[in-house]
């Protein structure tokens, strides 16, 4: 049977993007369709925005800091308007650029909606019927909002980077990552912060001590965060949003941000129909191939709600077309995976918790914290917090976490070491960098428990 394409991809993100390149680049012919913007969640309405929005947000300790060290600095202000446009104009960029890339790989790109129609077949929602000898599902996740009364009153991370004023007052209603970023995005810029978060601490799945470390810190910088508290009900007034929660407690804000969890992307894509088995929250079900339960479709990426991140939907897209294109099956590598929390102080980590290492081996716990060389002439109290997890007979390292400036940058190498199954003697035997912080990975000299 001829097919219009040896391979179709369904979203155009990080991971379809990469995997689309890469199988061309092997000579196949391939499709893409994307309903809505080239770079998918990351660049459009994830980690790229988000992280510009972090730099700006930095900058109003960075004009405090200065004063310590001597530099005189006048009336500051902040003008939200500049911003959201400054980042538009660069988000526009980048789309421009894998738009082109995926244009010079010989990629025929389709914008608009695609619905899997068969194992082989899909339709565009302009009606054209296209024919694929695999198909790759790559369409990614959204923001899930609970169901509280007065919920159409708030927005989820794909519309905070679009708000036309920024709001005087925000509550944040989440404890993952997303909601602890903006929590101190917001708190950077000069909103008045509070979040709600349902657990007993926010950040769960990471490391205890970094959650409570980052909790710590966070109300140190004026942010009202409450634990084991959730909305019951939003609002809207003539002055904004009134707020009721589990305390039966009331407050006003201008802005409520629901930054409760994602979903996988496969609702109306017709996968049901076609065979494709998903799991309980929708997501794709995969092998150890990124093969689906249909042999000719495959899924990276959040659509399989795996690892979700942007990093680990490329790895899985370039496994799929060594796997599907170059007769080498390729199993994606999801341990030890390397990540970091832009919140202030930022996070980084790879490896075990102390809960999970604990429960598993016999370890050593070797930590520090400290005030950064950086904060002492500002007069900032902010600590820094560094920890290795040691299994005690290989004395292998099982965990690195980091908390403090820089922390996702240094995380990248310590992960490197990590990966390669550094024990502590490795860390020991390696000569500092001084002054740094980082030098502090390789001078804990003693446990501390």
């Amino acid at each position: 049977m001829a097919f219009d394409y040896d391979l179709f991809v369904i979203g155009g993100g990080s991971g379809g993007v990469r995997a689309g390149r890469m199988a061309a680049q092997t000579g196949a012919k391939v499709g893409l369709a994307e309903e809505f913007r080239y770079g998918g969640t990351c660049v459009i309405r994830g980690c790229v925005p988000k992280k510009l929005m972090v730099y700006a947000s930095g900058y109003s300790d960075a004009f405090e800091d200065a004063k310590g060290f001597g530099w005189s600095v006048g009336e500051i202000s902040f003008d939200w308007a500049s911003l959201i446009a400054a980042k538009d104009a660069e988000i526009d960029r980048l789309e421009g650029i894998y738009r082109t890339n995926l244009q010079k790989a010989g990629v025929a790109l389709h914008d608009g909606r695609a619905v899997v129609t068969g194992p082989q077949s899909v339709r565009m929602a302009d009606g054209t019927q296209i024919s694929a000898r695999i198909i790759l599902i790559a369409t990614g996740g959204h923001p899930f909002t609970p169901d509280i009364p007065g919920a159409a009153h708030t927005i989820t991370s794909d519309g905070v980077f679009h708000l036309s004023e920024q709001p005087r007052r925000i509550l944040i209603n989440g404890g993952g990552y997303i909601a602890c970023e903006f929590a101190c995005i917001f708190n950077g810029m000069g909103s008045a912060v509070t979040q709600y978060y349902r657990g007993e601490q926010i950040l769960r799945g990471f490391d205890g001590e970094v959650r409570r470390f980052v909790a710590e810190e966070m109300r140190e910088k004026g942010i009202d965060v409450h634990c084991g508290t959730e909305i019951t009900g939003i609002e809207k007034t003539d002055t904004g949003l009134q707020i009721s929660n589990s305390f039966g407690h009331i407050i006003a804000v201008d802005c409520v941000l629901m930054a409760t969890g994602r979903l996988p992307n496969t609702v109306g894509l017709g996968l049901e129909d076609a065979g494709v088995n998903l799991g309980h929250v929708g997501e794709i079900l995969v092998d150890s191939v990124s093969r689906t339960s249909v042999d000719s479709i495959y899924a990276i990426g959040d659509v399989t709600n795996r690892v979700a991140l942007t990093p680990v939907a490329i790895r899985e897209g370039m496994a799929f077309v060594e796997t599907a294109f170059r007769n080498n099956p390729t199993n994606p590598d999801h341990d030890l995976v390397p990540t970091a929390v832009f919140t202030r102080p930022e996070i980084g980590t790879v490896g075990l918790s102390e809960e999970t290492a604990r429960a598993n081996h016999d370890i050593d716990v070797y930590a520090t914290s400290f005030r950064p060389m950086q904060h002492i002439l500002a007069g900032r109290d902010e600590r820094m917090l560094m920890k290795l997890l040691v299994e005690k007979g290989s004395r292998k390292v099982l965990g690195c976490h980091i908390v403090g400036p820089g922390a996702g940058e240094m995380i990248q190498l310590a992960g490197i070491a990590v990966k390669m199954g550094a024990t502590k003697t490795d860390f020991d035997r390696t000569c500092a960098v001084h002054p740094t912080a980082a030098e502090e990975l390789v001078t804990m000299s003693a446990p501390v428990r």
